[in-house]
């Protein structure tokens, strides 16, 4: 993931890199921007700032009160310190973090640790800490843990990885979220942790775990043709407005599973960049929704590697 991929936004909210030293620049409100709090240990112009100072900084300099949305970035070495330490001291700051509705953990692009180094933790800490959390952001796979967890207040839910380990979901999915709208999750490759399989998706595919559920992301999977037929017979599409199957192995196979499937007309979109159709089936998938006023996302064409046809594919992320 290059630096185009740091979050943009959170929230609603544009994202703002917190510097202690802002050469007189005024910082904005404290509830109008997504704070990004990051540190560089190879950095030499940081002296060294170790995230939790930095963090401190943070809120004697901004009004913790009014903060809204939090971006956790590089918060060392990490690949070798787990996201704990930063979750930790933001825990323990929720008695002054009153207003926070969202958290991003692990904003961290290629330049900085590949997606699969980044050490994640229990990331259900912060929904514990904080009962009026709507949106949660996870990036990285490695030592993800999500033991089911029960929260009101949730209605967002994104986990980026290069592999999604198999327990982490079946805690996601055993949770109790019965505000969760929009769930993202990117299932990635076995090679780098990712052993979730099919069968593990049931009761999501069901429709009945989370039933205000109104997007879906499947992404980012080595068996994207596999999840596209179990999605085209499964319930829970017609409780959704949006589905997302992008960045996978997604090949005919899975496109005509999907249109031979139970009806998509009613999504506003249908989101499958990053694929491997042949231009044949590009115009069959757009032809058989567009009309019907869903927006197909047929970008980024790949051809695999070495002309090994199926064997060739891969996923837009994995180490």
């Amino acid at each position: 993931m290059s630096d185009a991929d740091r979050l943009h936004e959170l929230l609603g909210l544009p994202a703002v890199d917190f510097r202690r030293e802002t050469d007189g620049t005024a910082l904005p409100p404290a509830d109008s921007a997504a704070w990004r709090i990051s540190v560089d240990p190879f950095d030499p112009d940081e002296g060294g700032v170790s995230w939790e100072e930095e963090f401190k900084a943070f809120l004697e300099t901004v009004d913790p009160s009014g903060v809204q949305a939090l971006i956790i970035g590089q918060w060392g070495e990490c690949y070798e310190e787990t996201s704990a330490y930063p979750i930790g001291l933001v825990i323990a700051a929720a008695r002054r973090l009153t207003s926070l509705r969202a958290v991003f953990v692990g904003d961290l692009v290629v330049e900085e640790a590949e997606i699969s180094w980044i050490e994640q933790s229990d990331v259900t800490a912060l929904l514990t800490a904080f009962p009026d959390l709507t949106h949660l952001g996870v990036r990285g796979g490695t030592g993800l843990a999500f033991p089911p967890v029960e929260h009101e207040s949730l209605r967002g839910l994104v986990i980026e990885s290069g592999g999604l380990p198999a327990e982490a979901l079946r805690g996601i999915l055993g949770s109790e979220l019965p505000a969760l709208e929009r769930l993202e999750l990117w299932l990635g490759v076995s090679a780098y942790g990712g052993d979730v399989v099919v069968p593990d998706l049931a009761p999501l595919l069901t429709g009945t775990r989370f039933p205000r559920l109104r997007h879906l992301g499947l992404c980012n999977s080595e068996l994207q043709n596999e999840i596209a037929a179990a999605v085209a017979s499964a319930p829970v599409v017609a409780q959704l407005r949006s589905l997302d199957l992008s960045n996978g192995t997604l090949g005919d196979e899975g496109a005509a599973a999907l249109l031979e499937g139970q009806p998509l007309t009613h999504l506003t979109s249908l989101d499958l960049h990053h694929h491997f159709l042949t231009v044949a089936m590009e115009r069959r998938t757009a032809e058989a929704l567009e009309p019907h006023g869903v927006s197909v996302n047929l970008s980024d064409r790949c051809e695999p590697w070495d002309d090994r046809g199926p064997e060739g594919r891969y996923t837009a992320v994995a180490e």
